[in-house]
């Protein structure tokens, strides 16, 4: 009987935006832990938290990349230290993301733009560098960070909710662009999730318990209940599975 995961990412080589805290760190972690090499997509280099060394320490290579996601220079230069450094790239999973709260009507356009340039046209030319690479491999995995927010409507997350729908579909865009390369993409949409970045919110016991009462599992996630769907994506397990996104929100969306 063929074993699922046996051997999947050794050998591999993975980049995780966004890589410093919360999710994209547990991505990082995750991935060395199942063996591949791991790229570590940083806004700032030099705030790596002591992830590196994590990864050292699992006997896996690691390489710290500085990597705004706004900035496509920056992007641009990072791939090309990938190139230099590993010759390739298997897997790409596009985390970094900001959505801070702002009601409709005190959105600036200066917030708008950041937004927009962080979530979405990060994902697009990040994916955009990977799949030059991927389809000269015939051979990717892309996972998206789409959001519970691209399905439903949260008060004022307005422009956060724009960006995390439109990468669910243009993740959709993305699969059926490369799928003849042998390169799968798709999505997860966390739920709120507890990581430095939901810290102030979850804390808020009134908040926590308005969350609790539209999740059915009644629990709040952890960044393991998303990574192990990100693993499993990027996984031989998932090879007929492409420009979809899966929902992980304790089955708020499905009420």
């Amino acid at each position: 009987m063929e074993h699922y995961y046996h051997d999947d990412f050794k050998g591999r080589v993975a980049l995780i935006t966004g890589a410093a805290r919360g999710i994209g760190r547990e991505c990082a972690l995750a991935f060395a832990e199942a063996g591949a090499d791991v790229a570590l997509g940083l806004r700032d280099i030099h705030s790596d938290a002591g992830i590196v060394d994590e990864i050292k320490d699992m006997g896996r290579r690691v390489l710290p990349l500085q990597m705004d996601v706004s900035n496509t220079g920056e992007v641009k230069e990072g791939f090309a230290v990938v190139r230099k450094e590993f010759g390739k790239l298997d897997i790409l999973v596009n985390n970094a993301g900001i959505g801070p709260p702002n009601p409709v009507e005190d959105v600036t356009e200066e917030d708008f733009d950041y937004t927009v340039n962080v979530n979405l046209k990060g994902t697009f030319f990040v994916s955009q560098q990977a799949g030059i690479l991927m389809k000269k491999q015939k051979y990717g995995r892309i996972v998206n960070l789409s959001s519970q927010a691209g399905f439903i409507a949260l008060p004022t997350e307005s422009v956060y909710c724009m960006t995390k729908a439109a990468i669910a579909h243009l993740t959709k865009c993305f699969a059926v662009e490369w799928g003849k390369y042998n390169i799968t993409v798709n999505a997860v949409a966390p739920t709120f999730i507890k990581t430095p970045g939901t810290e102030q919110w979850l804390n808020d016991e009134d908040f926590k318990k308005e969350i609790l009462s539209k999740v059915v599992l009644g629990r709040v996630g952890i960044p393991k209940d998303v990574t192990s769907a990100i693993l499993f994506l990027s996984s031989e397990a998932s090879s007929l599975i492409t420009g979809t996104t899966l929902m992980i929100d304790g089955g708020w969306t499905a009420q």
